[in-house]
């Protein structure tokens, strides 16, 4: 079982976000292998009785800068083969502020203390990031264009043709990899370029929690 992302608030208690909350301790008690990003993350974590609030640091966008492995993180099979300190795509106000009793945080950057964890109940083995492995190029893209006007008004381009030219970038570097002039521009290294390298996550949850 993979969750990904949501526009949804878990700390509202609204009717959508309760249902998941209920069906995502289900799965806890199947014991069914269960990753999360973002939102799955979010879930998994009040499923299991921690809490998760409006980030008081502002929103990621974009790309999560500066993940860093703590020493957990370091041995963690989620995180074979990463280097330890990377950067990842990203999009979200909210964060985890308490994880269960128990949890490991495996990862974390300036912007959240809780970057990636791993979350048990019951039979259940969670691992989650608070970033979007599973996310290309284009999708970061159609994120900024669709949240629009509000990435303007909190500051991260001066307009809307500012946002339009960043998101053109990303696209055509989407199409075209080799354009290192845009990757350079934007800084943007292997660990986002490479699709092996972006979805070392959830290739690891598969290895070691789904395939066994």
């Amino acid at each position: 079982m993979a969750i990904t992302g949501s526009s949804l608030n878990i700390y509202q208690r609204e009717i959508e976000s309760l249902r998941q909350v209920d069906f995502v301790r289900e799965v806890f008690a199947r014991g069914i292998p269960m990753f999360g990003s973002c939102w799955g993350l979010q879930l998994a974590t009040v499923a299991a009785g921690g809490e998760v609030g409006l980030n008081p640091a502002g929103r990621e966008v974009a790309f999560a800068r500066k993940v860093t492995l703590t020493p957990a993180g370091r041995n963690h099979p989620m995180h074979a083969r990463r280097d330890a300190v990377f950067d990842a795509p990203a999009i979200h106000s909210d964060i985890v502020t308490r994880l269960p009793q128990g949890s490991i945080v495996t990862a974390r950057n300036a912007m959240s203390e809780v970057q990636a964890a791993e979350i048990r109940l019951g039979r259940g083995v969670f691992w989650g990031v608070q970033y979007h492995p599973e996310y290309g190029l284009h999708d970061i893209a159609a994120v900024i264009r669709r949240y629009g006007q509000i990435l303007v008004t909190e500051g991260f381009f001066a307009d809307l043709t500012e946002l339009e030219r960043y998101s053109a970038d990303l696209s055509t570097l989407a199409a075209n990899q080799q354009r290192r002039d845009i990757a350079w521009r934007l800084g943007l290294g292997d660990d986002i370029m490479k699709q092996s390298v972006r979805l070392t996550e959830l290739s690891n949850w598969i290895a070691s929690l789904v395939l066994t």
